[in-house]
C-alpha cells in the first residue's frame, strides 16, 4: 500500500507543478521517493537508479535531464518548455544560458523563477533550468537571458 501512496503523492505533485495530466507520462513502476529524516518531506525522486527530480523546500521540483525527458512525452508538458533555434542547441548542450533572441517559442506556464525544459524544434530535451522572464514576453525581447540553464545534455 505504501508504494501506491508514493505514486499517488508524486502524481499530485507533478500535476500541480507542470499541469493536469502530465503525471501520466511517469513510469508505472520503479518510482522511489526519498524522504528527509529531519522534516519527513519528499527530498528526491528516483526511477530505478536514475534521479528524476529534487524537491526543493518550497515544494518546487528541480528536474534532471532524465526527468524532463520522461515528462516531455506528455503533450501538456510543452506548456513548461522553451523552444530554441538550431543555432543555440550546441550552447544549451554545453550548459550555457539561453538568450531571448534564440527563443522561437515558450509555453504558457513559463513563469519567472519557474522550472523549464529547453527543447529544440523536434521536441528533444536539450537542458533544464530556471526561466528569467515570463513566457509571453520572452519573444518580445531581443536581448538578455531567457533561461538560466542548470544542466545541459553534455554537462
Amino acid at each position: 500500500m505504501r508504494i501506491l501512496d508514493e505514486r499517488r503523492r508524486l502524481s499530485i505533485m507533478v500535476d500541480y507543478l507542470f499541469g493536469r495530466g502530465v503525471s501520466r507520462a511517469l513510469p508505472k513502476e520503479g518510482i522511489r521517493l526519498v524522504y528527509s529524516r529531519r522534516s519527513g518531506r519528499v527530498k528526491l525522486v528516483f526511477h530505478g537508479d536514475s534521479l528524476l527530480a529534487t524537491v526543493r523546500p518550497n515544494g518546487a521540483m528541480a528536474l534532471t535531464l532524465y526527468g524532463a525527458g520522461l515528462l516531455a512525452k506528455s503533450p501538456k508538458f510543452r506548456d513548461n518548455c522553451v523552444t530554441v533555434a538550431d543555432d543555440a542547441t550546441a550552447f544549451v548542450h554545453g550548459g550555457k544560458s539561453v538568450f531571448c533572441k534564440f527563443v522561437t517559442g515558450a509555453g504558457k506556464n513559463v513563469l519567472p523563477r519557474g522550472e523549464v525544459a529547453v527543447i529544440d524544434g523536434r521536441g528533444k530535451v536539450l537542458g533544464v533550468g530556471t526561466a528569467v522572464l515570463n513566457g509571453k514576453f520572452i519573444k518580445q525581447f531581443r536581448s538578455g537571458i531567457a533561461v538560466k540553464v542548470r544542466s545541459g545534455a553534455n554537462r
